[in-house]
């Protein structure tokens, strides 16, 4: 299946290079330079699909299948979306001149990208995290 490129610059951006850590090794195979870039193997980009399935399972009755097509599909929506949500939320924590995305960085993400329905129970969520990890 093919993807949209809008949050590929900002993966690409932010993966480690081996020229840049200093490792060197035979990964070429693996992840092949693009304009000194890696491209993204296709389970580097996509959530695992046994996740998805389980996650797909839960409403579909106990006789029910999903079909092939529409477990991909699903995968790289989903996938998509992380990345489309996590690209806001990193373009906002180098505003800031913070290495680290957090919480906050990503309610700010769903509020800035029209997510406006996911902002408060998001929000009361965190909160609660918050409160127990103390």
């Amino acid at each position: 299946m093919s993807t949209s490129g809008d949050s590929q610059p900002y993966l690409n951006d932010f993966m480690m290079r081996d020229d840049e850590d200093g490792v060197s090794g035979d990964d070429e195979s693996d992840n092949k330079h693009s304009g000194g870039n890696y491209m993204l193997r296709e389970q580097d980009r996509f959530l695992p699909i046994c996740n998805i399935i389980k996650i797909m399972k839960v409403p579909v009755p106990e006789n029910g299948k999903i079909a092939k097509d529409a477990r991909e599909c699903i995968q790289e929506c989903v996938s998509e979306f992380i990345s489309f949500i996590t690209s806001e939320a990193i373009e906002r924590s180098i505003a800031e001149n913070r290495k680290t995305v957090n919480g906050d960085d990503l309610l700010y993400a769903f509020a800035n990208l029209g997510f406006d329905n996911y902002v408060e129970p998001l929000s009361m969520y965190l909160h609660k995290f918050r409160e127990f990890t103390v």
